[in-house]
């Protein structure tokens, strides 16, 4: 698994999930249950992964909406 995305705003994940499930890349999301430990005030950051075979197609397909991604 390759990290694609780290990000603190709640809405970029599950919209990137759409967007790579929408072309067949299977995407986990890490640190969802972080918030309990934070106090739900959302300074640690949830990444999004997915598979090193997926990575250059979906960083092309999330870049293409707006939505930065790590290099």
């Amino acid at each position: 698994m390759k990290e694609l995305l780290r990000t603190t705003d709640p809405t970029v994940i599950p919209y990137a999930k759409v967007l790579l499930a929408s072309e067949d890349i299977e995407a986990f999301e890490l640190d969802v249950h972080m918030s309990a430990l934070e106090g739900s005030i959302g300074i640690l950051p949830r990444r999004l992964m997915v598979r090193e075979r997926d990575h250059f197609r979906a960083s092309a397909l999330i870049r293409d909406f707006g939505i930065p991604v790590e290099s």
